[in-house]
C-alpha cells in the first residue's frame, strides 16, 4: 500500500527540476567553490526585498523562528527552509507511523526523497498565499489581484531556489547540505552582529549600543559610576548582554566536549584477516536532525496560531491553541506567545522567567525532550542509519564485527543504535533548554544548531585533509 502512494505521485514527481548526480569525483577545492557560490546566492536573496509589498514594519509574528528557519522578513528568503524541513517532517511522520513505505533499494528511496520535494513545493505555495492573504505585506483588497499573485510567485520561485540549493550540495557538489548551511550562517550572523552591532536604541536610559561588547566600552566610558556602568553592561535588559555572550561560549563550549563521546565497535575484513578497524558510534548519532524537526514542528504551530489568532481573535479554541502580545523595548517590534499551547511550548527568556512560571518551565522541558528523543529514534528508521542498514553497508564493504557472526551483527548493532539515537536525541534537547534558560545569544535551539553544524564541517575538513593530505586540498 505505502508503494503504490508513493508511485501515484511520480508522474507529478518528475515535474520538480532535479540536480544530476556528479559524473566524476568532485575535488575538495571545487566543493569549497559550490559552498561559498550557494552561500552568495542565499545570501543575496536575503537582501532582495520582495516586490510590490506595502509595509513590513508591523510587529514581526515570526520573530522567533526566523534564526533558525534561516527566514529574512519581507526578502525573498521570507520562508526560509520552512517548507523543506516541514516536508522533511511530514514524510519521516507517515513513514514512522508505516503510513508510507521506504524501500531498502536506491530507486526507493529516490522516490521518497522526490515526494519529498514534491511536498515541500505544496508547502512553500501553501505557506506563501496565507502570508498574502492574512495581510502580512497589506490588506489584499489594497494590493489588488495582480499584486498578490506576483508575490506568491516570487516566494514560490524563491522556495525552488532555497530547494535546488540544498540538492546542489547534497549530491556531492558542495559540502554538507544547503540547510545546515544556510542555518549555521544565519545563527552566526545573528551571534556576531548582537556582539559587535554599532546600531544605537534609545531605551529610555539614555542611548546605548545594540552589541553587547561595543555596549561595555561605550558604558565604561560615559558612565562616571564604572561598577554599575560595568553591572549594566553584564546585565541590561532587552539587548544583549555580556552575561548573554558568555553564555553562548559556554554552551559552544559544552557541545564540541560533547561531540567527542563514543563507542568504537571493532570491525575486521571478511577476506584479509590483518585487516582492522572500528565503526564509531556517536552519543549524537542523528546530530541536530532532532532539532531542525522539533523546530519544523513548533514553527508552524506558531504560524497556525498567529494566522488563526490575526482573523478569529477572542475565540475560545484560537486562545487554547495560543494568544500573542507584542514586545517593542530593544529592537524591532515582535510578536511572543503569551497564552495557550504556544506558550508552553516556547522557551523561558531566563531563570526569573522560571521561578515566576515553574509549570511553563516543566512542560517546555518534557516537550523538548520527549520530542527531540522521538524525532532522533525514528529517523533512524527513514534516512538509512538503523542497525538493519549498517550491517548491510558493513557486509557490502565485506566488513564483520570482530566475535559476531553475520547473522548476529544486526542484533549487536541494536544494542547500541536504538539506544545511541534516543539519549543522544534527550542529550540534544536538554542542551537547547539549558542554553535557552542560560540566555545564550540566538536561542538555545540556534546555538545548538549553530555549534552541531560548524563541528559537522570541521569534521568532512578532516577526512578530506586525510584523504588527500593538507597540500593538496587547495592545490
Amino acid at each position: 500500500m505505502g508503494f503504490k502512494i508513493l508511485e501515484v505521485l511520480r508522474p507529478f514527481i518528475a515535474i520538480i527540476p532535479e540536480v544530476a548526480k556528479p559524473e566524476r569525483k568532485i575535488q575538495f577545492k571545487e566543493k569549497v567553490l559550490w559552498t561559498a557560490v550557494t552561500l552568495f546566492i542565499f545570501l543575496v536573496c536575503c537582501q532582495i526585498p520582495l516586490f510590490g509589498i506595502m509595509s513590513s514594519d508591523s510587529a514581526d509574528p515570526f520573530y522567533w523562528l526566523r534564526v533558525i528557519m534561516a527566514s529574512n522578513r519581507g526578502t525573498l528568503m521570507e520562508l526560509g527552509i520552512t517548507p523543506i524541513v516541514t516536508s522533511s517532517l511530514i514524510m519521516q511522520l507517515l513513514a514512522g507511523a508505516k503510513l508510507i513505505e521506504v524501500g531498502d533499494t536506491p530507486k526507493d528511496r529516490a522516490l521518497f526523497n522526490g515526494a519529498q520535494k514534491l511536498f515541500g513545493m505544496i508547502i512553500t505555495l501553501g505557506q506563501a498565499t496565507v502570508y498574502v492573504l492574512t495581510g502580512m505585506y497589506g490588506l489584499p483588497g489594497d494590493l489588488g489581484a495582480g499584486i498578490c499573485m506576483l508575490i506568491v510567485l516570487q516566494l514560490v520561485c524563491a522556495g525552488l531556489v532555497v530547494l535546488l540549493l540544498d540538492e546542489l550540495l547534497q549530491k556531492g557538489y558542495g559540502l554538507g547540505s544547503g540547510i545546515s548551511l544556510f542555518i549555521a550562517t544565519n545563527i552566526c550572523e545573528t551571534i556576531v552582529w548582537k556582539s559587535f552591532s554599532p546600531a544605537t536604541i534609545n531605551t529610555g536610559r539614555g542611548t546605548e549600543f545594540e552589541g553587547a561588547i561595543i555596549a561595555l566600552f561605550h558604558l565604561l566610558a560615559t558612565r562616571s559610576d564604572k561598577i554599575k556602568g560595568l553591572r549594566e553592561a553584564f546585565y541590561r535588559q532587552n539587548l544583549p548582554n555580556l552575561t548573554s555572550l558568555m553564555a553562548t561560549i559556554l554552551v559552544f563550549a559544552i557541545v564540541i566536549y560533547f561531540q567527542g563521546f563514543r563507542v568504537d565497535l571493532p570491525i575486521k575484513h571478511a577476506r584479509y584477516r590483518g585487516q582492522q578497524s572500528t565503526y564509531p558510534i556517536k552519543l549524537f548519532y542523528t546530530s541536530n536532525i532532532p532539532i531542525i524537526l522539533q523546530s519544523a514542528l513548533v514553527s508552524n504551530l506558531y504560524i497556525i496560531s498567529q494566522m488563526l489568532a490575526s482573523r478569529f481573535g477572542g475565540n475560545f479554541i484560537v486562545n487554547l491553541l495560543g494568544t500573542w502580545g507584542v514586545v517593542g523595548g530593544g529592537g524591532p517590534a515582535r510578536s511572543y506567545p503569551v497564552g495557550g499551547l504556544c506558550y508552553y511550548l516556547s522557551p523561558p527568556e531566563n531563570v526569573g522567567h522560571v521561578i515566576e512560571d515553574p509549570v511553563h518551565a516543566v512542560i517546555y522541558i518534557t516537550f523538548m525532550l520527549g520530542s527531540c528523543a522521538f524525532f532522533s529514534k525514528t529517523w533512524i528508521d527513514v534516512s538509512g542509519s538503523s542497525a538493519k542498514d549498517v550491517a548491510k553497508q558493513l557486509k557490502e564493504q565485506q566488513y564483520v564485527m570482530s566475535g559476531h557472526r553475520d547473522t548476529s551483527m544486526v542484533k549487536e548493532l541494536n544494542r547500541y543504535i536504538p539506544t545511541a539515537a534516543a539519549f543522544g536525541g534527550l542529550c540534544i534537547g536538554a542542551l537547547s533548554v539549558l542554553a535557552d534558560f542560560l540566555g545564550a545569544i540566538g536561542s538555545g535551539t540556534g546555538i545548538l544548531l549553530a555549534v552541531t553544524i560548524i563541528y559537522q564541517y570541521f569534521e568532512v575538513f578532516v577526512k578530506e585533509q586525510a584523504d588527500v593530505g593538507i597540500g593538496g586540498l587547495f592545490l
